[in-house]
């Protein structure tokens, strides 16, 4: 049963229209979100956050509408962007005793592990941080309170290859507790190491969503990497 509904979402915009969207999210499983740069991966996540107002369409957590139960459903989802642009000048540790007040779910002791595993200094604040470590910031706020949901924009993005494959295992933990992990990426090896399901967007339109064994079998020629078919479809693949 799929623990997020995304039906048949539009969204016009003067120079791009993301046309009928849909697809599932499963507990337990990673699903990897890619197409190009302009593809509608931003568009969607932020339409699935109630970020952006689509044109039509319909988004559900745990069985519930996000629009009727939008407070009590972002209590139990997490949401990170690669970047971090609030509170520049305030310390980590301000930072977190804020965040902390919005969730009745909110982990201490996960807080902790993750400010450990990243290295984030609690004195430090956004402005002193590396691109690299603002993403591990935001994705410590997102990991601290037992989100069921883990919804992420391109997470990877400014992280060295040793902390994306340290991020890469956290979410293989999560999937084992049963958390779903959705996360938009241009890095496809990333997808190749640790996706279950794959959804490609080209666009604004969906052009797959399955699992990440089945898009290769129907995808793939034989020989290539999950890159070079992408590389390959980007160049050819007919959206009428």
């Amino acid at each position: 049963m799929n623990i997020v509904e995304v039906q048949d979402l539009v969204k016009k915009y003067p120079a791009f229209e993301l046309k009928d969207v849909s697809f599932g999210l499963e507990s337990g499983r990673i699903t990897g979100f890619i197409g190009r740069n302009g593809a509608g991966k931003t568009t969607t996540i932020k339409a699935m956050l109630n970020l952006i107002h689509p044109d039509s369409g319909d988004v559900r957590y745990f069985g519930s509408p996000l629009l009727k139960s939008e407070a009590d459903i972002k209590k139990r989802i997490g949401y990170s962007t690669g970047t971090v642009s609030w509170y520049p000048r305030k310390r980590i540790r301000d930072i977190v005793s804020i965040v902390k007040r919005f969730y009745d779910t909110w982990d201490e002791a996960a807080y902790r592990k993750y400010l450990d595993l990243f290295a984030l200094d609690e004195m430090k604040t956004p402005l002193e941080l590396s691109e690299g470590m603002k993403v591990k910031l935001n994705l410590l706020l997102a990991l601290s309170h037992r989100s069921e949901v883990l919804i992420l924009d391109e997470p990877t993005s400014g992280l060295d290859p040793f902390s994306r494959n340290e991020l890469l295992e956290i979410f293989e933990d999560l999937k084992k507790e049963g958390v779903a992990v959705f996360f938009s990426t241009h890095i496809i090896s990333d997808i190749e190491k640790c996706a279950d399901d794959i959804i490609y967007i080209s666009k604004g339109r969906i052009v797959a969503a399955m699992d990440k064994d089945a898009f290769i079998r129907q995808y793939s020629e034989e020989g290539e990497t999950l890159e070079e078919t992408m590389l390959r479809l980007e160049g050819g693949v007919d959206h009428d």
